[in-house]
């Protein structure tokens, strides 16, 4: 008998209140679903960047759009795990999950951006590079701690506060801005790194160093992790299980979309990316880059990635009207589909490492031929998309607006911490500037900035200084592309 059951660990129990009146899983999910997609958090995904900052055309992808597609994929995923365990399913403690296995999923799929700053990873390093360089030079930092252990937690501070990264505050979102109060469970299929921001990145020789490559929470959410892991059954270092498939969904949607905004943009041809692919591939995998890999839905042989793409292009010559579109509704067909069947099946050979949390690798990182389609994609992007002049013109664009941004906001963080309550006091004296600046902090960054406050661990005013900057951390993530900008051009006028 196997030691597996997903069953065991799928508590409904939440942060904060009592336990709801129906204890039943499915009910408690729905109320998650219903808490997700009601929440600002994934309203504002409409105007943050996916590949193109600031982008008129509607029908080029935003993080809701794309966070959309991420959440079928992880349905398809899913159902397509259920379909190959069939009455395994009860030997893994999973006989009649699926249904709540699937909302997880979804649900996770469609959260698992909703930390990303404006103008998208290009915004993470321009906050972690802003704070990198003046870091040292605000007041809280400046004074030496009173002890060894006071200075040892001050450089882990600082390590966390030059590495702003977008999945950790997304469990800072969840847990403490926005207080979803999801149940534990739905919350841990959004950690997709396990390392909290303090701590170093391990070397990658060892065992979880995948799962701990980036910051996946931050110290201000530790207990909330530490619950977490208790609630769940979760070790340190380690993943919830359905957070595997969560990441493969992400993995399988957005390398594609991107080439497909590309296209849409006037970047490349259907005709140009057709030849890159083929390329591409054939680059990857020179000994067997024709070999019959693939099989497409309803097609009664296997194919080869040539004949994939070739296909996709040959019905999109047919095609009198949209020939872009056709190209890519048969481009999708044919190469989703196995990689979701490569997941799922990924998903069952690794299954107890997967259940303990430990696999140190994606669903589809492996030498296998889909790996190798995945990868294409990706290099394709990063070669012919991500590197033309009019991305790089967007994310300077962007650069300079978040780091205008914390320039105009910075007289806030140079302030004393008595100076700086006498601001939230309503008391500016003296301090005229930066008494219009606190009057524009929102004002629930402003409550999270004094429950942490509350908890001060180590030095008091190394404490309130990391608090403070975390307060501005979370109001510049906060913002979609469009406010930003609008801030920015705001105060530069001023």
């Amino acid at each position: 008998m196997t030691s597996i059951n997903f069953l065991e660990r799928f508590s409904a129990r939440r942060p904060y209140g009592k336990s709801s009146a129906s204890s039943q899983l499915d009910a408690q999910l729905e109320s998650d679903r219903g808490r997700i997609i009601n929440s600002a958090a994934v309203r504002r995904l409409q105007q943050k960047t996916q590949v193109f900052p600031l982008e008129h055309n509607a029908a080029v992808r935003s993080r809701l759009t794309h966070s959309l597609e991420v959440q079928q994929t992880g349905r398809f995923i899913t159902r397509t795990l259920f379909d190959k365990l069939g009455a395994d399913a009860a030997r893994y403690g999973l006989s009649g999950c699926e249904r709540a296995t699937e909302s997880l999923v979804e649900m996770a799929c469609l959260m698992h951006d909703i930390g990303n700053p404006p103008f998208g990873h290009f915004g993470e390093a321009a906050i972690s590079r802003w704070f990198s360089e003046y870091i040292d030079h605000l007041p809280g930092f400046m004074l030496p701690a009173s002890t060894p252990e006071g200075q040892l937690l001050a450089q882990q501070l600082k390590r966390e506060l030059c590495s702003f990264e977008g999945n950790a505050q997304a469990i800072r979102l969840i847990s403490q801005l926005q207080k979803l109060n999801l149940t534990y469970l739905q919350s841990a299929c959004i950690l997709k790194y396990t390392r909290c921001a303090t701590d170093p990145k391990p070397d990658a020789q060892q065992p979880l160093s995948y799962l701990q490559k980036k910051p996946g929470y931050y110290f201000s959410e530790r207990q909330f992790i530490q619950d977490m892991q208790t609630v769940l059954a979760i070790k340190p270092g380690h993943r919830f299980p359905l957070t595997y498939l969560m990441e493969a969904a992400d993995d399988i949607s957005y390398c594609l979309a991107d080439l497909e905004d590309a296209v849409d943009k006037g970047i490349l041809s259907i005709r140009q990316l057709t030849h890159l692919l083929i390329e591409q591939f054939a680059r990857l995998r020179p000994l067997d880059a024709d070999d019959k890999h693939f099989q497409a839905p309803g097609r009664r042989s296997a194919s080869s990635f040539t004949e994939l793409v070739r296909y996709a292009l040959d019905r999109a010559d047919k095609e009198t009207i949209n020939k872009d579109h056709e190209f890519f509704v048969w481009l999708r067909v044919g190469l989703i589909h196995p990689l979701v069947q490569h997941a799922a099946q990924a998903f069952i050979d690794h299954i107890e490492d997967i259940y303990a949390g430990r696999l140190n690798r994606a669903l589809l990182e492996d030498d296998s031929p889909c790996h190798a389609l995945v990868s294409t994609l990706k290099k394709v992007a990063i070669r012919h998309v991500f590197s033309v002049d009019e991305v790089k013109t967007l994310e300077l664009q962007g650069y300079r607006i978040l780091t205008g941004l914390l320039d105009h906001y910075s007289p806030l963080l140079k302030l004393s911490r008595s100076q700086f309550r006498q601001l939230l006091d309503g008391k500016s004296q003296g301090m005229l500037l930066e008494g219009l600046l606190v009057r524009r902090l929102p004002n629930k960054h402003i409550k999270a900035y004094h429950q942490l406050c509350q908890e001060p661990v180590g030095d008091v005013d190394i404490w309130e200084s990391y608090c403070r900057c975390r307060l501005i951390q979370d109001m510049i993530s906060g913002m979609t592309d469009q406010f930003a900008l609008d801030e920015f051009k705001t105060l530069s006028v001023v």
